[in-house]
């Protein structure tokens, strides 16, 4: 092991994770339990890899790393569902509201 071998780790802070498994298994499930499904893909940044949310006919969402834009087409047309860009389309009203909405209920119960 080198001097340096233990900063270039996987997993610590500052260094991004791909796309597993768990992440996949998570939006097949989510999907699948939920009606009205659309994805929503989220470019790389320098910060973290490829994202895909989920936002379902309520608006409740859910957000997992995938592997790169062209992985997020390929859940979408094994799952029967649309996928758009997000930096083209931008977010569904419907999940700015159900994020809305959770926050004032959060709010409200940490009055209570």
């Amino acid at each position: 092991m080198g001097l340096f071998d233990r900063f270039r780790r996987a997993g610590r802070p500052g260094v991004t994770r791909g796309s597993t498994s768990h992440d996949t298994s998570h939006l097949e499930a989510w999907a699948a339990s939920h009606r009205g499904v659309e994805a929503f893909v989220e470019p790389r940044t320098t910060v973290t890899e490829t994202t895909v949310v989920l936002v379902a006919h309520d608006g409740e969402w859910t957000r997992r790393r995938i592997d790169g834009e062209q992985g997020a087409f390929r859940l979408g047309r094994k799952l029967g569902i649309p996928v758009y860009e997000v930096s083209k389309v931008g977010y569904p009203k419907r999940m700015r509201e159900y994020t809305a909405r959770q926050r004032a209920q959060s709010r409200r119960q940490s009055t209570d």
